[in-house]
């Protein structure tokens, strides 16, 4: 008899997990489609990614391997598609790790109309639904906890996060450079592992492409959803200002190149889209394999994604 590979005992090992990576991907499908979302599909080869201070594109050629399709997408916004959402995969330079990969599946979705607090309702809705599409029931087991997503969510601002946590205001951490470090330290290790968790309304600083809050420009309407202590989620109320995005994008190159990072071509067309007029809208992005690591109640990303 031939001897198993050790590669094909793996695979063998990964099925159920990834038929419950299927099932929720049909689930999912299934909600937006209700809800009358068009699915769409945009290029992973692209000609500029947005100038993210801490993501790094991977180069193809003279082109870049997308880390996201939200320029892309935005750009159907603009000429008049409202509700959309795309599932594929994305990729970022020197990310790997228990819950990173240098290729990883993206869910991401925006709705022209919708604010980041319709987002949130929405998103609530959209798990409730594929939690009971695959256990018959609106809650997942992870790490011997019940997620409950029907119930209530625990909604800190990120500054309340910060106080509670850390013991500092978050505005406080950005002036001593603590930002990053004791968001990763302090606060994410802190929030409860039981229920769905939000932090909400980012500083100004750390509003990435998400327009500032309406009566407080001290802060961003921009969310993050932990579930049992992992990030999963990222959305906005977008920013749809062609002046203020510029500024940020420039802002944002001089930091990348301030620090060594790569220096990428201005996204003209995305600038153009802008500039002819996108709608007031919102968005999220959203990992599919971190989700489905959770619904499988895995240890990590390698419990759900096709071995490297």
């Amino acid at each position: 008899m031939y001897q198993k590979l050790d590669n094909i005992a793996q695979l063998e090992n990964l099925r159920s997990r990834f038929e419950i990576k299927a099932r929720l991907l049909s689930a999912l499908r299934d909600f937006f489609s209700s809800d009358g979302f068009l699915e769409v599909s945009t290029p992973v080869r692209i000609d500029a990614p947005a100038p993210e201070e801490y993501i790094e594109a991977v180069t193809s050629g003279s082109s870049f391997l997308r880390t996201s399709p939200e320029l892309e997408m935005k750009r159907l916004l603009a000429a008049g598609y409202e509700k959309i959402y795309q599932i594929g995969p994305c990729f970022r330079a020197e990310e790997y790790g228990r819950m990173h990969r240098p290729e990883f599946l993206m869910l991401e979705w925006y709705q022209a109309g919708a604010d980041y607090n319709a987002l949130l309702e929405f998103t609530r809705k959209m798990l409730t639904f594929a939690a009971l599409k695959l256990s018959g029931e609106p809650k997942c087991r992870f790490k011997n906890q019940i997620i409950d997503f029907s119930g209530e969510w625990k909604i800190f601002t990120v500054n309340e996060a910060f106080c509670h946590f850390a013991g500092v205001s978050v505005f406080d951490a950005l002036n001593n450079g603590q930002f990053e470090e004791l968001l990763v330290e302090k606060v994410e290790p802190s929030l409860p592992r039981d229920i769905p968790v939000v932090l909400k309304d980012y500083p100004a600083e750390q509003a990435s492409l998400a327009r500032l809050k309406n009566g407080d420009s001290t802060v961003a309407e921009r969310w993050e959803l932990y579930l049992g202590g992992v990030e999963i989620a990222n959305a906005f109320s977008e920013l749809v200002d062609p002046a203020e995005q510029k500024t940020r994008f420039k802002e944002s190159s001089e930091f990348r190149r301030k620090h060594g990072m790569a220096d990428y071509p201005e996204p003209v067309k995305f600038i153009e889209a802008l500039d002819y007029g996108m709608p007031e809208s919102s968005g999220c992005a959203l990992g599919i394999d971190r989700l489905a690591m959770i619904m499988a109640d895995g240890k990590c990303l390698a419990d759900v994604v096709f071995p490297k």
